[in-house]
């Protein structure tokens, strides 16, 4: 009897039958992101990576911290003085904007410390090996100076025909005083300096300079704290090395290839802040920032830790101050060519890159950062190069290097992702925070697509195709599930698609 009643139904859709409803996993929210990748320690060289990990230990802090910070710090050493030669006219410097957001508590000031402390031993070795220099310049300009004052008097005092011959002299002696330039005390690194303030440390330092904080003040700097409107000129063309023009002491100076430097440790906040400026996003200084968003290890962390060893320590410390000395007196850059390997290895991720660029792509919201992220990825190539071998400008970037540096772009694409959600760059999420809201409202359990349609706003949804961005977002944070379409019969027009909804959105307690 029992075979005779289920007569006809094939095996699979009479278990099918008697199958309970999948569970539902807890969703996603909105505002969260999945889960972003650790940053990739294994891709630097021995000696950073070393010291990352052992730091990172130490404080008990996540590995991006140190990581991006030891990326900064490369760029601090190698920043206008070394340039890639990818192919035809096309050159990258090796200068970074890296921001990392953690929130307070989380040993940011301490990380910094252990991550930059060679670069500010290496500015003082400088300091002395140029004071000697600096004193002789500048006692010259002083007896010049004297020496030309007098000539003027003697002049002034003249008669006849012998004056024009003394005023000639006191004022070649007056173009040969100011003819003498006084060298600028090396400086390295700023923290938190005004505009106006960095323009001229470019200028008095070749071109070249880092800003690093712990904090994000330096975004309120540049937004325009204390002059009250944004003046990003220096940090725009800082990172892009354009002609940059400066004005001051009544003289008018240009720094051909500027190199900036930027590596900053945030509370999260501050992101969402920068975002709010008027300017920053366009006129492209938020698409010159590397972006981390690491997982905060405050709660989970170790009390009794394994200090840095001292060998790694030192060994950081002597090679990170080796680099910067060894580059301190280039006047011109050093270039660093690629293998034609690893010119096919950038080929083939640029070619990646695109197409995540296209319409619909991962980075078509972000296009902005995204069409800049090989040339980072390029630039962390011609940093790892440098950090990896003694001399590293007698020898060309491998292929190794170059997909090394790739991976390093991939983590910083993903955590950009998550920073400019926070900023609210995703259209498509806010789109889909309007369905949730409207599906909260509702607490329908199963609800069509045309029905949606019908309850949103026309100005934020003007066509239904305006609602699959978002309705893909909510079934990938598993907020609905689509039904299976039941299958069309005759003429007209087909079925809406249907999706069930979460518990939480319809059932009181769930």
């Amino acid at each position: 009897m029992f075979d005779r009643a289920f007569d006809g139904f094939p095996p699979d859709d009479l278990l099918a039958a008697f199958d309970p409803p999948p569970v539902w996993d807890e969703p996603v929210p909105l505002g969260a992101v999945r889960m972003l990748p650790e940053f990739p320690v294994d891709a630097l060289p021995g000696w950073v990576a070393d010291m990352v990990a052992a730091v990172a230990e130490e404080t008990q802090t996540p590995a991006d911290l140190a990581g991006c910070t030891a990326l900064a710090a490369l760029s601090t050493a190698a920043g206008g003085r070394a340039v890639v030669d990818v192919r035809g006219g096309w050159r990258e410097p090796v200068n970074l904007y890296v921001a990392v957001a953690l929130p307070p508590a989380n040993r940011k000031s301490a990380v910094f410390a252990r991550m930059t402390g060679p670069l500010l031993k290496a500015e003082q070795v400088m300091d002395e090996n140029a004071i000697g220099a600096i004193v002789e310049a500048e006692t010259t300009a002083r007896l010049a100076k004297a020496a030309a004052e007098r000539a003027a008097q003697k002049a002034a005092g003249a008669d006849g025909g012998k004056r024009d011959e003394l005023t000639a002299e006191a004022v070649a002696l007056a173009q040969a005083a100011e003819s003498i330039a006084v060298p600028a005390r090396p400086q390295l690194v700023a923290d938190d300096a005004t505009p106006e303030a960095v323009t001229s440390l470019l200028a008095e330092q070749r071109g070249r300079l880092a800003v690093l904080s712990a904090e994000g003040g330096i975004f309120d700097i540049i937004a325009g704290r204390y002059s009250g409107t944004p003046n990003m000129e220096v940090f725009l063309k800082g990172h892009a090395g354009d002609l940059l023009k400066v004005n001051r002491q009544g003289r008018r100076e240009y720094i051909e290839h500027p190199a900036l430097t930027m590596g900053l440790a945030v509370q999260p906040a501050v992101l969402e802040d920068i975002a709010r400026v008027k300017g920053f996003e366009g006129r492209g200084l938020l698409a010159r920032f590397l972006y981390s968003l690491p997982v905060s290890l405050v709660g989970r962390r170790k009390i009794l830790t394994d200090p840095v060893p001292e060998q790694v320590a030192d060994t950081y410390a002597q090679r990170l101050g080796a680099l910067v000395l060894a580059l301190a007196d280039w006047t011109d850059p050093a270039v660093l060519p690629l293998t034609p390997d690893a010119n096919a290895a950038l080929v083939e991720r640029q070619e990646h890159t695109e197409r995540r660029l296209a319409d619909g792509g991962l980075l078509a919201h972000v296009r902005n950062w995204g069409g800049k992220v090989d040339g980072a990825s390029v630039r962390i190539a011609g940093l790892l190069h440098l950090a990896a071998h003694e001399q590293a400008w007698t020898r060309p970037i491998d292929a190794d290097t170059v997909r090394a540096a790739g991976r390093i772009g991939d983590y910083f694409t993903h955590h950009a992702l998550a920073v400019f959600d926070l900023m609210g760059a995703d259209p498509a999420r806010d789109r889909a925070r309007s369905v949730l809201d409207h599906l909260r409202h509702r607490k329908a359990t199963v609800v069509s697509k045309r029905d949606l349609f019908t309850g949103l706003s026309r100005a934020e949804f003007p066509t239904t195709a305006d609602l699959d961005p978002a309705l893909a977002l909510l079934e990938d944070h598993g907020w609905i599930r689509a039904e299976p379409g039941p299958e069309r019969r005759g003429r007209g027009r087909p079925p809406s698609p249907r999706y069930e909804t979460h518990p939480s959105l319809h059932t009181p307690g769930a």
